[in-house]
This record gives structure tokens, sequence and C-alpha cells, in this order.
């Protein structure tokens, strides 16, 4: 027994801290039964898991916001996107830095739940909150195996837990109460899933180049392009909802002052002409006053609304220049190939099974050496006795 430890030993007593490169691999050759069990063992642990595995695809569209809006706005957008800074307060306009937050909101994940998408197992378009629902998606072995080795005291928790109650909005008074605003509410299951969209869904900004790259990943190939087309979509329209906001509440005011004019010039223009049908063959003076004051409620009426239509049309241009385009650099197409490699998948759990058997295999051979080394600090008071 003795001789069997010393022969992983560093002969040369003045080199202990050294490592011994052939020591090590005769330690290695002769637990090369040990390795080799490891090995296969994970070869069979990758070969269940690269055939049951998920297959995820991923598509990439490319795009640059093309902004409207003065000069001096657009340019100090430019200028923050590279970094720089113009001294141009623009913290009230949403810049393309912005455009994260809002792919990360509960608001668009909500949206994007419920999108309806084509599956293959599907004869209709389904969205992927209902996909789950019915259990379409069935959870693999490697799945069913995390779940009660890895995930089991999450698990046992989640069962000791009660569930949460349903949030119902009170009815009465919460249209009036604020305007018609009302909190965001989603039920358990929709939470859990939404959780999990930031994987699926992201945008990165290139700060120096100023595009946006949106990354949507999936599990078919038609399915993850819908989705992605869906998103770049619903991204358009909220930066346009944001950026036209002001300028749309604007022409909103403007119509509705609009029509008022409009209407009280066809009044005045209406008592105008019943004035002069009345005071037509009246040589008085009476009736020239009444018909000068109904021609002069009716100047003032029309010049009012001729002043609100011209209003009305350069807020129209304003909602139009301040609504945003995006250029697509990069279409979304259809991936032709998954994202996650089965070939891959089994290299790594062989190489994680020769690992761990290589490194089994050292710590029992060095083991004996290691407990020396912690023994010799008590043996040495005795020894010197």
């Amino acid at each position: 027994m003795e001789e069997n430890n010393k022969k992983y030993v560093n002969e040369d007593a003045g080199d202990e801290g050294g490592i011994d490169i052939m020591a090590l691999l005769r330690n290695l050759w002769d637990g090369r039964k040990t390795v080799i069990i490891f090995t296969a063992i994970f070869l069979v642990l990758g070969l269940v898991s690269a055939l049951t595995m998920k297959r995820t695809y991923t598509v990439n569209t490319v795009m640059v916001p093309q902004m409207g809006g003065n000069s001096k706005s657009g340019l100090s957008s430019l200028a923050s996107l590279a970094g720089f800074d113009m001294g141009m307060n623009t913290s009230s306009e949403l810049t393309p830095l912005a455009y994260p937050q809002i792919v990360s909101s509960d608001p668009f994940r909500l949206k994007m739940l419920h999108t309806p998408l084509h599956y293959s197992k599907c004869d209709t378009a389904i969205s992927m909150y209902d996909y789950a629902e019915a259990k379409y998606d069935k959870p693999t072995v490697v799945d069913v195996v995390k779940q009660y080795t890895i995930g089991l005291p999450g698990l046992l928790l989640g069962k000791m837990k009660s569930k949460p109650a349903e949030v119902v909005l009170p009815t009465t008074g919460a249209d009036s109460a604020d305007g018609g605003m009302k909190p965001l509410v989603v039920s358990q299951k929709e939470f859990e899933m939404m959780q999990r969209m930031g994987g699926i869904i992201s945008l990165a900004v290139d700060k120096k180049e100023g595009y946006l790259t949106l990354t949507v990943n999936g599990s078919e190939p038609i399915q993850t392009a819908e989705l992605a087309l869906k998103a770049q979509q619903l991204l358009q329209d909220e930066v346009t909802r944001f950026r036209v906001e002001k300028s749309q509440n604007e022409l909103e005011y403007i119509q509705a002052r609009y029509e008022e004019a409009k209407r009280e010039a066809d009044r005045s223009q209406e008592i105008m002409a019943a004035a002069t049908d009345r005071t037509q063959n009246v040589p008085t003076t009476r009736a020239q006053i009444e018909r000068n004051r109904a021609q002069s409620k009716y100047n003032l009426a029309n010049s009012v609304y001729m002043e609100m239509a011209k209003q009305l049309e350069q807020a129209k241009m304003q909602v139009k220049k301040d609504t945003p385009s995006f250029a697509i650099l990069q279409p979304v197409s259809v991936p032709m190939k998954p994202a996650n490699s089965r070939a891959r998948t089994l290299i790594v759990w062989v190489f994680l099974g020769f690992v761990l058997g290589c490194g089994i295999v050292l710590v029992k051979g060095y083991w004996p050496q290691l407990m020396e080394k912690f023994k010799k600090p008590d043996e040495q008071p005795a020894r010197a006795e």
C-alpha cells in the first residue's frame, strides 16, 4: 500500500510543490477503467439529451430608426447614440436607447404572449399562451429529470406555497376616478410566461453605429419568423405612439376647436342671411344696423374658422413629421437550421464525463498524499520530543 502511494508522489524531496506530469499520466492510465466508465455513462446521457432536446430557432432582424422632428433634436439623438453630448436638452425625447425598455415592458410582453402564430401541431393560428395551456409542447426526458433532481427543492416549495388569489378590479368608480386609466392585471400563468419572455425576445442597441438588432427565439421556423415580424411591428407601433403622442393630442384639440369654429361660422352665416332677408326692402336705420351687426359676426366667425383650418393642417403635418420610420437592413427570414446542435450537445456531455472521470482518478490517487501533508504539522512536535 505504501509503495502504491509513493509512485504518485514526486520523488524529489526538494521539489514537493512541483507537479510530476509523468506521475499524473501514470495515475490516469492506472485509473483508465474509471475514466472509461464515466465517459460511457455520460455518452449515454448525452445521446438521450441530444435525441430528446427541444429544437430552437433564432431570427435576427436589424433596423435603423429614422427620427422625425426638427434637425436639432435629430442631431442630438444621433449624437447621443454615438456617445457624445452636444449640450441639447432632449430628456423628453424618446431616444433609441429606451427601446429595449419597451421590449421588456409588461404590456409589450403581454401583447406578444397573446399574438396568434402558426404551429405545425395546430390547424389554425394560436397564441403562445393558448399553445402552452393546451399542452402541445410536452416536456422532454431531460426536462423531467431536471425537474425532479435539480428543481426538486423548488418544486416542493411551490407545492407548499398557497396559490395567490386572482386580482379583480372594482367596477364602480374606477373609470371616473382616474380618467379611464386602469392598472395592468395578469393571471399567475401569464405572469410566469411573461417572465420567460426575456429569453425569447430581446433588443440590442448599437450605440456606435446607431442600429437596432431584434433577436427572437422560437420552437419552430414559421412560428419564430412570425413572432419576429409581430415583435418588429409592435415595436414600431409603440415607438410611433410615444413619439406622436404630444402632437396627436394637439391635433385632437385643434380638431375639436375647428369643429366648433365651423359650427359657429355656419350659424353666423344663417343669421346674416335671415337678417338680410328680413330687412332687404326696409330702408330704415335699424334695419341697416341689424344687417351690419349680422355681417360683422359672420366675418369674425369666418376668420376664426379659416385660422383654425390653417392650424388644423399644420397639426396634421406635424403628426406626420413626428412619426418615425424604420429602415430595415436585415429583414425577417425563416430560419433554415436550428440554433442548437445535437452533435454539440453530445460532445459537451462526453467531455464532462471524461473530465469528471479524470478528476475522480486524480483525487483518489493523490488523496493519501494530501492527507499526509495535513498530518505533518501535528506529528512534528511528537518527533521533536
